[in-house]
């Protein structure tokens, strides 16, 4: 990897856009540090403390810690990736978004100009409930109309210039732009966490030796079932148009492993947060009746907690990827251009054969996703000191996956600029 930016850096043209992505990095991690006015940053601290398994939690880790901070950005690009879930899954329920979809770059645009104007309407929707819930919270300083406009405006306006720096760097850029934004706020809570284990077990290196082994592995794991796919042969039929001679090749169907990413683990971490975050917004400091039993089952100390988050991953990961990977479809664009798996007939029997062999990866997909998040779980179970770091293995899934997509965009950047063609 490193031997690639090496080579990267020595290209003028990525040289450039090596910089600019940085640039952009960084003055998204300086707006992190800017205040939102009439917001007491000591109490939002304490949610993020009190209730790390609640969406402030999830919150305050994408950003960077930018919600603990009381900043512009405390809500950081949640809306947009909000915002590009429903927007994906309605294309399939509503025939005009699926239209445009199969209408090249001119739809694409159009689809992504949707999920911007969804982006800003979630953002204040979710602004304004932020607001309601910090109030109940004794969070906000001098609670008034003004107040709210003015909180909610500016973590709307935090989210949306949020997104227009993402956008900017998938342009200009190296990388998805939104994933290097999360990238960047988790790698920024790493020496937070790292303080942590170090406070509290500085004087035993013995465990200090555990954690980094067991850190090191689960990286090397998480890259090998990353990188992992199953390669369906595909033959295209030889066929003749004039007096030339066109098909006969071999080539594959690759279906990743872990095709669904870590939208799964992100669906199911939402869902398992939802019903704590309210308890503590309603009722912060209850000690018996319904919030807080509330609070205690849907704690990551319960160990009902750690088998209903395994099940939704599952669940998740085989919806997902159903939405994302149609093998009808591919079927019949493999039938269309003369193509078929040998041994298999063409149509209804290659799309059969090809859901088949997606359910068989899929299950394994979401074993590796749900073992990966639940193993720091399961590790705060048996040594509370280490509740801190509960979502050690879904940030190490999104740092290492998102550093190893960067790593092949640059390099398929590299081969572009390398390849001599056929004058040369």
């Amino acid at each position: 990897m490193f031997q690639v930016l090496r080579n990267a850096w020595r290209i003028p043209e990525l040289r450039k856009k090596m910089l600019y992505t940085l640039l952009l990095l960084v003055v998204f991690r300086l707006g992190s540090f800017i205040p939102v006015p009439w917001l007491d940053a000591t109490v939002l601290k304490q949610l993020v403390e009190s209730s790390s398994n609640s969406i402030f939690g999830i919150m305050n880790t994408f950003s960077g810690g930018a919600f603990e901070n009381a900043t512009i950005f405390a809500m950081s690009i949640t809306p947009y990736i909000n915002s590009s879930i429903i927007i994906q899954l309605l294309t399939v329920a509503i025939p005009a978004l699926e239209r445009l979809s199969k209408e090249g770059e001119e739809g694409r645009k159009k689809i992504q100009n949707i999920v911007r104007y969804v982006t800003i309407v979630l953002a204040f929707l979710q602004a304004a409930g932020l607001y309601i819930g910090l109030n109940n919270s004794h969070a906000v300083t001098n609670p008034s109309f003004l107040t709210f406009i003015t909180i909610t405006f500016s973590f709307t306006a935090g989210t949306a210039f949020l997104m227009w720096l993402g956008e900017e760097i998938t342009e200009k850029g190296i990388g998805n732009g939104i994933s290097l934004i999360i990238f960047a706020g988790i790698v920024a809570r790493i020496p937070r966490m790292a303080g942590q284990v170090w406070n509290n077990y500085h004087d035993n290196w013995i465990i200090i030796l555990i954690i980094l082994a067991f850190a090191v592995a689960l990286i090397g794991f998480i890259v090998l079932f990353n990188n992992a796919e199953r390669r369906i042969p595909v033959q295209y039929a030889k066929r003749v148009v004039g007096r030339k001679m066109y098909g006969g090749q071999s080539t594959f169907i690759p279906i990743k492993l872990a095709m669904a990413g870590v939208m799964p683990i992100i669906f199911a971490m939402s869902i398992m947060a939802f019903p704590g975050t309210i308890s503590a917004l309603v009722n912060p400091n209850a000690t018996s009746g319904i919030a807080a039993w509330i609070s205690g089952f849907f704690s990551q100390s319960n160990p009902w907690y750690a088998i209903i988050y395994f099940i939704l991953i599952i669940a998740f990961t085989y919806f997902y990827t159903s939405i994302t990977f149609n093998p009808i479809e591919v079927s019949n664009n493999m039938k269309k251009n003369g193509g078929f798996i040998p041994g298999i007939r063409p149509g209804r029997p290659t799309s059969d054969f090809i859901a088949r062999v997606l359910s068989k990866i899929t299950l394994v997909g979401a074993f590796f996703l749900a073992i990966v998040a639940i193993i720091p779980i399961m590790l705060a179970m048996i040594n509370p000191g280490l509740a801190g770091v509960s979502l050690g293995g879904t940030s190490l899934l999104i740092v290492v996956g998102f550093a190893l997509e960067t790593v092949k965009q640059l390099e398929s950047q590299m081969l572009m600029r390398h390849y001599k063609g056929f004058l040369e």
